[in-house]
């Protein structure tokens, strides 16, 4: 893998090790434990939740406070229904997506281990060619190899157990990265080496810095919404993916146009507080970041809604990593991107100045 200063060998080889680690929806636990051990050489403490939100803090005796986010879950399903004949039926963990599951090996997470399985799918053979039905949630199942409901029970597994696909880190054509899980681990990834380069760069900062990788955003913001009342910020700058919408099949008119390898988007949105906002698109300028901008309707749909609205309003921002194949098993994002949006949250956080409320009025 090609090494820069940001993203240099020790940095991609834990991206690697984070994103292959399962971490879905409610069960984030050993994903953070990595987490923070990567991080902890470059923060004075951590904070943890009952939920796990896990927030890796810099000055923690400060009285102005400054999160930069990201959310630590990934999609998945829900075991929901073991049939007599041994074939199980699930439901949605987050928003995972019911037409790519055909043929797609899962691995369900038991007390007893991992059990293996597949998405199975009727031949082409035997469909009807005129009324070809599509992936649905209410004809998916998975097949464990085993021909009862008691064969399936005795591997350890029974309503409830929750379910992960096995699909594992790879670079494509030098600079893309391609994952399962990068909505939004690498979120996770980008915000510690923000980390990262303060510690290396014996960067002193004016407010206490909350290094906060949120659990359960995929099922609705749930982590940001518990941990930013017990933070309690002054402002919050939130990084998530974004939709590139150039690959085919995508309308640009309703979508907006976003290109990976371009740089790093910036959202227009209701939760978005305008001059924060401002600071970072200066930021960007000045130091020759390149950007896209996005527009939200109602709700950017990530936990800048949580943090924007907590607390009274907090100012809060979203910086977000343009992705393509959202909620897929082939997710994939741009190394260039990756290194421009941890730029942009680094340099943005060295122009903020203990005390600023952002204001309209002032």
């Amino acid at each position: 893998m090609k090494e820069s200063k940001i993203l240099d060998k020790k940095s991609l080889t834990f991206l690697e090790t984070y994103l292959n680690n399962a971490a879905p929806t409610g069960y984030e636990s050993e994903g953070q434990k990595l987490w923070m051990d990567y991080l902890k050489p470059y923060v004075d403490e951590f904070i943890t939740d009952t939920y796990g939100t896990a927030v890796g803090v810099i000055n923690p005796e400060a009285e102005y406070k400054v999160v930069i986010e990201g959310h630590a879950d990934e999609i998945s399903w829900y075991v929901n229904y073991i049939t007599d004949e041994g074939f199980i039926y699930v439901i949605r963990n987050g928003g995972s997506d019911h037409q790519i599951a055909a043929s797609k090996r899962v691995n369900i997470h038991t007390k007893k281990g991992i059990v293996k399985g597949v998405f199975g799918w009727p031949a082409i053979h035997t469909r009807n060619k005129d009324k070809e039905q599509a992936p649905k949630m209410d004809n998916i199942c998975i097949d464990v190899g085993c021909s009862s409901k008691e064969e399936v029970e005795k591997l350890g597994v029974h309503v409830g157990c929750v379910i992960t696909y096995p699909d594992e880190f790879f670079i494509l054509n030098d600079d893309k990265f391609v994952c399962r899980a990068l909505d939004n681990r690498v979120g996770g990834f980008m915000i510690a080496q923000v980390a990262k380069l303060l510690k290396e760069n014996k960067e002193k900062l004016p407010f206490g810095l909350y290094i906060t990788n949120s659990v359960q955003e995929e099922i609705g913001l749930r982590g940001a919404e518990m941990i930013t009342h017990r933070i309690k910020p002054n402002v919050a700058i939130v990084t998530d993916v974004t939709h590139d919408t150039t690959t085919p099949m995508i309308e640009k008119k309703t979508n907006g146009l976003n290109k990976i390898g371009a740089g790093p988007v910036i959202s227009y949105a209701p939760a978005v507080q305008n001059n924060l906002r401002e600071l970072i698109i200066g930021t960007a300028e000045e130091k020759k970041i390149p950007f896209q901008r996005n527009a939200s309707s109602r709700f950017t749909g990530t936990d800048t809604d949580a943090f924007a609205y907590s607390n009274g309003g907090v100012p809060s921002a979203l910086i977000s990593l343009p992705l393509r194949y959202m909620h897929t098993t082939v997710e994939m994002v741009h190394r260039d991107d990756v290194e421009n949006v941890i730029k942009l949250i680094y340099e943005s956080l060295l122009k903020i100045k203990s005390g600023e409320s952002f204001s309209y009025f002032e």
